[in-house]
């Protein structure tokens, strides 16, 4: 049966063994039946077994794996034979593998967690002396104290409460029987090996390093142990240097009380290893350990007293260590750093003068962890893959270090003025400074404007008023590389607050944004970014730069030039960008649409800036009527483009001066709008081109005023051509505008085209206007549910603008009934509640509008009639009942509030009418008690909303009771 079980096991699990599938399958079986005997019979086996020499690796390792199966449930009474055969046991495998060995010490640990020391009392020390019997009796004895350490005593990994329970019944059993020994045979193996078996100190180091976070400190932390410890870190046997000084590192994090931990940290005399710097590397995170612990005792302890003082005097010590090896050692984590220099800021509440040497250090050490390595130089310039994952990791490392650059400000705001100043001084005037150290200096530079209150940015209070000149007139021989250049025009713009106040630098902001710097630098993504941002200087700067208008449009001129000569056939529109030039437009009509430009003036620069781009529009009309031309074609995209540089253009004119103060330009625009309306007629079908006129059509309304409404009637038809939903929601998103803009002034238009928007929008929704199938997200899905929500706002806005009266004309009558039914419907049942509360708010205006107060005639017959029997019932009683109307939701409370409004404009309109059809029939059929019901009677004839909105809340909660979940209505 043995020997079958070792061919089994070669068979199964040697991977050298070339075996037929079938036939290892057959032995994993037999292998696996072999594991289901006995523990006692499979004790009994692998005991008898593993001594035999020779054996192979595979046989072993299964053995000891079903070994240590078995000493899982092996009976206290099996234990003596068992631990008789551990001497010969661990002879037999001292020259194997370390995987067996381990195997061997997992198996003895686990024996140790379930005996230990109840059954088994003396493990340790009955091993103990065994370790004279040489390196192997050593190893063999560290392997078994690492594997306790992984499998029951360290605390790094999450226990349940059983093995929590077994942790500390061993630790207790061994502080009192063994640690000290065991302590020393640390001491005794490193000394006696460290020369001879290196590794073997090394194993002894890393034991002890495990053991020391809950044995007696004294047994490590004594003059003996710790003077081999430190010649050990400064051994020229690198494992032996990590390992030592890895087991102070254990004695110094040690968990203590803050005043026996100062006084642990005072009696290491850690100056020895501060004092030589050329071990800082292989030291980093011991040196910087200690600064934290020390850190910690201080923040403790505080700075009132004498042992906060020696706390404080410690970390001073060890600063300067700290420093240098986070400025040089790769080694040590950034985010430790972070953490650490983080903490010690913010302690530094009142820092002395040595203390604020040491946060000029801090900031050091932030600029160097922000440089980006020099390898990326190339992908950051023009950005691959490899670029974009860079930027990305630097933009999030970067946020801890910007949080503490931002401590620093405010903890040493001279220390921060004088460190920016040297840095920028530098970059500015250092020929050597790389992309790199530029970047980061603007960066922080940047970063510091954030600190800075409004008033110092204005008044260029402390360093600033020397710096921003300083960065204004800024050229770097490393400015053509794309980081540099986008977070230098970032950081001017950051200060342009500062030239807002101070003039003179006017010239200086605008030639960073005009040459080669901003929107004339040879990287397309630096010139757009410049233009953008040179667009808010101008709204920021306003009239100050009247007198350099001429300047800059002289300066801008081959970029507008652009638009108007650019070859057709060329790959520049592909790679210019849909925007390119769109901010440029807006800062020009900013500045050219200024009072304080002369109207003669003004009407000059539109002339030059429109003549050429609608010349554009009139070639592409012109060609299109004589040759079919394609929607890819270059030319539409130019077009394209032309309207939006005309859109952004016309930002800057107000409707007051185009249509009262200079109705020239007025004119300007309105024959401007008539070339662009062309397009609508020429290029129906064109999706791209329709959006962008009626982009145009937007900006129009808001400068042109009245005067844009005989352009409407064609435009807008044009517009409603074969629109699809996306189309339609833009369609009614525009008539919104004009009904908020005109008012009443545009009833006889939208009296024309109310028909056809409402029969299209009803061709295009489904049936259940507001049902759309929740795992169907798809584009269609997305656009149908926008055409949706615009719709209920447009008809909003027409009832609070006093357009009502349109539903009732002839030519709409015939969808009233939709529309009505469709708003209830949705003010009752619809799944967003800011959408029902429109429609109840529609109702509402409907009623005040279309009804005479208590009798007469109603301006829509029968509507008063639906409103009391139908919307009363529907939406202000049993939709309110339904348990998914939930009072703890806001936007809830909110519709309620108009449900309740609308009952008494119900009331105030109609009078008892309404009232006693509601108290008589509306409220029982809904269960309501009598006294109830009289009760709601009284307080919605008060004219106390509040209290009525209170008691209607609480009557339908209570009639919910009543129902107890088992009437839902609708």
């Amino acid at each position: 049966m043995a020997d079958d079980l070792e061919r089994a096991i070669l068979l199964a699990y040697d991977p050298d063994a070339a075996v037929d599938p079938a036939v290892k399958s057959q032995a994993i079986a037999f292998c696996d039946c072999a594991r289901r005997e006995p523990p006692s019979s499979l004790l009994c086996l692998c005991l008898e077994r593993l001594p035999r020499v020779p054996l192979p690796d595979p046989v072993r390792f299964w053995l000891l794996s079903a070994l240590h199966e078995a000493v899982l449930s092996l009976p206290p009474s099996e234990l003596p034979f068992f631990l008789s055969s551990l001497p010969a046991l661990a002879s037999c495998l001292s020259s194997s593998p370390p995987f067996i060995k381990n195997k061997l010490s997992q198996c003895l640990s686990t024996v140790i967690t379930l005996h230990y020391p109840h059954s088994w009392p003396s493990p340790f020390v009955d091993l103990l002396p065994r370790l004279a019997d040489g390196p192997h009796a050593v190893d063999m004895f560290l392997r078994l104290l690492s594997s306790l350490d992984d499998d029951l005593l360290s605390q790094d990994y999450p226990r349940d409460a059983a093995a929590t329970a077994a942790a500390s019944r061993v630790k207790d059993a061994m502080r009192m029987q063994c640690v000290p020994q065991i302590a020393r045979a640390w001491f005794d193996v490193i000394t006696l090996y460290r020369a001879s078996e290196p590794s073997l100190s090394a194993s002894a180091l890393d034991v002890a390093r495990r053991y020391i976070p809950w044995i007696d400190i004294g047994l490590v932390a004594n003059d003996v142990f710790l003077q081999l410890l430190f010649e050990l870190v400064e051994s020229s046997e690198e494992q032996l240097r990590s390992a030592a000084a890895a087991c102070l590192l254990a004695i110094v994090a040690k968990r203590m009380d803050p005043r026996p931990k100062l006084a642990l940290l005072r009696s290491l005399q850690f100056n020895r290893l501060f004092s030589r710097q050329d071990s800082g590397c292989s030291l980093a995170h011991l040196i910087t350990g200690y600064a934290v612990e020390a850190l910690e005792c201080y923040k403790r302890l505080g700075s009132d007293n004498v042992d906060g003082s020696s706390a404080l005097e410690l970390l001073d010590e060890a600063l300067p260590s700290v420093f240098y090896v986070m400025q040089t050692c790769q080694e040590v984590d950034s985010g430790n750093i972070v953490e650490f220099l983080s903490s010690y800021v913010s302690a530094m509440k009142t820092p002395t003068q040595k203390q604020l040497v040491y946060i000029g250090q801090v900031l050091e050490v932030v600029k160097d962890q922000m440089l980006y390595d020099p390898a990326y130089r190339s992908n950051l310039d023009l950005p691959d893959k490899i670029g974009k994952e860079e930027e990305d990791e630097m933009a999030e490392s970067r946020k801890d270090l910007f949080a503490l650059f931002r401590s620093v400000s405010r903890v040493a705001p001279d220390v921060t003025q004088l460190f920016m100043q040297n840095l920028l001084a530098r970059a500015v005037q250092s020929a050597e400074m790389n992309v790199e150290e530029v970047e980061a200096a603007l960066s922080l530079f940047y970063r510091f404007g954030e600190t800075v209150s409004d008033e110092a940015m204005r008044t260029g209070s402390g360093l600033l008023g020397e710096l921003v000149p300083m960065l204004l007139s800024a050229r770097f021989s490393c400015h053509s590389h794309r980081i540099v250049a986008l977070v230098y025009l970032d950081t001017i713009t950051r200060y342009m607050k500062f030239v807002h106040e101070n003039t003179q630098y006017i010239p200086f902001a605008l030639s960073a944004f005009l040459d080669e710097r901003g929107i004339h630098h040879p990287h397309l993504s630096v010139s757009q970014r410049a233009s953008y941002l040179f667009m808010r200087a101008v709204k920021l700067l306003k009239s100050k730069l009247v007198p350099f208008v001429e300047q800059i449009l002289q300066s801008l001129q081959d970029t507008v030039a652009r638009f108007t000569t650019l070859d057709w056939t060329s790959k520049q529109l592909k790679t210019s960008g849909s925007e390119d030039g769109s901010h440029t437009f807006e800062a020009i009509g900013l500045l050219i649409g200024m009072e304080d430009i002369s109207p003669e003036k003004q009407s000059e620069y539109l002339v030059a800036l429109l003549t050429p781009l609608l010349q554009q529009v009139d070639s592409l009309i012109a060609d299109s009527k004589l040759q079919k031309i394609e929607e890819s074609s270059p030319r539409i995209a130019s077009v394209q483009q032309t309207i939006m540089a005309i859109n952004a253009l016309s930002k800057g004119f107000s409707e007051r001066l185009v249509t009262t103060g200079r109705p020239a330009i007025g004119n300007m625009f309105k024959q401007t709008l008539g070339v662009l309306l062309q397009i609508l007629v020429v290029f129906p079908n064109n999706v791209p081109l329709r959006n962008k006129v009626t982009s145009f059509l937007h900006r129009m309304v808001d400068i042109l005023g009245a005067s844009i409404l005989p352009f409407l009637p064609m435009a807008l038809k044009q517009l409603l051509m074969d629109s699809e939903p996306k189309e339609m929601a833009d369609f009614l998103v525009l008539i919104n505008q004009l009904i908020s803009k005109f008012n009443i002034s545009i009833a006889g238009i939208l009296g024309d085209i109310f028909p056809t928007i409402v029969s299209r929008v009803f061709q295009l929704l489904p049936s259940d206007a507001f049902s759309f199938d929740p795992g169907y997200n798809t584009e269609e899905v997305r656009e149908l549910q926008e055409l949706q929500r615009v719709l209920y706002t447009f008809l909003h806005v027409m009832a609070t603008h006093d357009l009502s009266s349109v539903l009732l004309t002839p030519t709409c009558r015939e969808y009233l009934n939709s529309i009505i039914e469709l708003l209830l419907i949705t003010s009752c049942n619809h799944k967003d509640i800011l959408v029902r509360k429109q429609c109840v708010q529609i109702f509402v205006r409907l009623i005040k509008d279309w009804c005479k107060k208590y009798s007469g005639e109603d301006k829509l017959p029968g509507f008063r009639n639906f409103i009391i029997e139908t919307f009363a019932t529907r939406c202000c009683l049993n939709s309110v009942l339904d348990k998914s109307f939930e009072f703890r939701d806001a936007n809830t409370l909110l519709l309620f509030v108009e449900i309740v409004g609308a009952q008494k404009v119900m009331y105030d309109m109609f009078g008892d009418e309404f009232a006693v059809h509601f108290v008589s029939k509306g409220l029982p059929a809904a269960h309501c008690p009598q006294d109830l019901a009289e009760q709601y009677y009284r307080k919605l004839q008060d004219n106390d909303t509040k209290a009525l909105r209170s008691f209607y809340q609480s009557l339908i909660e209570k009639l919910r009771q009543q129902q107890n979940g088992s009437f839902v209505f609708r």
